[in-house]
């Protein structure tokens, strides 16, 4: 695992600490935190509260700024996408984020470092950490740039095997299976193979941590390849 220092982070994100030390316990997990027990600065769950209740108000704002027509309920399931454990550590990946985390031994070990869970809870807590560090207006700018960006290739990515099978049942009159084509790994850290077919035709693979991953993968590539015809 190559290691990151956290002013590469800091470069990354577009924000300097005036207090650093608030952005070393948002990456801190609690396993690192029990295992290092001498000048410990505690672990990242608290500011991931904080931050899950900035993150709320942040994506309500927005969603009814640029959702004028849309009802409370129909708000309440967007927001839920934009902002649900897969949507945040897939968003995480453009900053790596999960190389900068510090995990306890067992956690490292048994593949904590690749969990969404884990990658969510950390970007929650480095909202938290910014808004006790520099107030709202940093939280708000972070925010609508790695998560609220580009959202509708992400709703694509994140809705695809329905709208996937919307689009074949409508303009194909076909329907879409997916076939587990392998399981690599240890248990706690499988990687799983699937193939989507439509109808009877193999079009294409994805990779995933569990099966529900990897065929959100492929669908979301069968969509691409769909859309490019």
């Amino acid at each position: 695992m190559t290691e990151y220092n956290e002013a590469e982070l800091q470069r990354r994100i577009g924000y300097s600490f005036k207090n650093p030390q608030l952005l070393t316990q948002a990456l801190t997990h609690s396993s690192y935190a029990n295992e290092q027990r001498i000048n410990c600065v505690g672990d990242y769950e608290r500011l991931e509260f904080l931050g899950d209740a900035v993150l709320e108000l942040v994506s309500s704002a927005f969603l009814f700024r640029q959702e004028p027509k849309l009802r409370e309920g129909q708000m309440t399931k967007l927001r839920s996408t934009y902002v649900c454990e897969p949507a945040l550590a897939y968003c995480a990946k453009d900053i790596e984020l999960n190389k900068f985390i510090r995990l306890g031994k067992g956690e490292e070990n048994t593949g904590g470092r690749g969990r969404d869970s884990i990658t969510s809870d950390v970007c929650e807590a480095i909202i938290g950490a910014m808004y006790i560090d520099g107030g709202f207006e940093p939280c708000e700018d972070f925010i609508h740039r790695f998560i609220l960006s580009d959202l509708e290739n992400k709703t694509l990515f994140y809705d695809a095997k329905t709208i996937l099978q919307e689009k074949v049942q409508k303009e194909l009159h076909t329907v879409v299976r997916y076939e587990t084509l392998s399981e690599e790994g240890p248990e706690h850290e499988k990687i799983f193979t699937v193939e989507a077919y439509i109808g009877d035709k193999p079009v294409c693979q994805g990779q995933g941590k569990s099966k529900k991953a990897a065929e959100q993968q492929a669908a979301y590539k069968a969509l691409l390849e769909l859309n490019n015809r």
